[in-house]
C-alpha cells in the first residue's frame, strides 16, 4: 500500500531499540511497520481497531 502522506513515529519509550512505527491520521486508517525492516510490509487498521488495541494495552489485556 502506498502511503505518501504518512508521518511515521515510534514510541519515545523504545529509546534506541528497534520497535514499530505508527502512522495515524490517514483518512480513517492507522499504519504500523517494523523499524528495522520498513520495506517488508505494513499492517493497516481502522481507527476503531487501533483504539481498541491501544485501550487493551493500557488496561493490561495483553500482559502475561
Amino acid at each position: 500500500m502506498d502511503l505518501p502522506g504518512a508521518r511515521w513515529h515510534k514510541s519515545t519509550r523504545s529509546g534506541t531499540e528497534n520497535c514499530v512505527e505508527v502512522a495515524e491520521n490517514l483518512d480513517g486508517i492507522v499504519a504500523v511497520r517494523d523499524t528495522k525492516s520498513r520495506n517488508s510490509g505494513t499492517l493497516i487498521f481502522t481507527d476503531a481497531e487501533w483504539q481498541a488495541f491501544v485501550s487493551g494495552v493500557k488496561n493490561g489485556e495483553f500482559d502475561l
